[in-house]
């Protein structure tokens, strides 16, 4: 979890990353540490939460819809992997119950 800028308006709005093995699927390892890190970052006053996904990668979009994000917009063409194949990169977005 990382502040997305130092300017005092953007305070509460936090980037964060969440990963776990593939030994882990299905097992609600990603669900428990994505609703951690929701919790953390209230408990830290953040006020929302934006995550940037791989368009291919369905597992975690539908995890982070599962938590409470939602699809915002599409970054075209913005990652680029080490075989140099471009992606499309969805924005994601979870707007605090409790801060803000």
């Amino acid at each position: 979890m990382s502040p997305i800028s130092s300017r005092c308006v953007y305070a509460g709005v936090a980037d964060i990353s969440v990963y776990a093995g593939e030994k882990f699927k299905g097992l609600g390892v990603g669900t428990a540490l994505l609703n951690e890190l929701i919790r953390r970052s209230e408990d830290e006053g953040f006020w929302t939460l934006q995550s940037h996904i791989i368009k291919e990668n369905t597992a975690s979009r539908v995890l982070h819809l599962k938590c409470g994000f939602h699809e915002v917009g599409i970054w075209e063409r913005l990652g680029r992997m080490d075989n140099g194949k471009w992606h499309d990169v969805v924005i994601m977005e979870r707007r605090s119950k409790i801060v803000g």
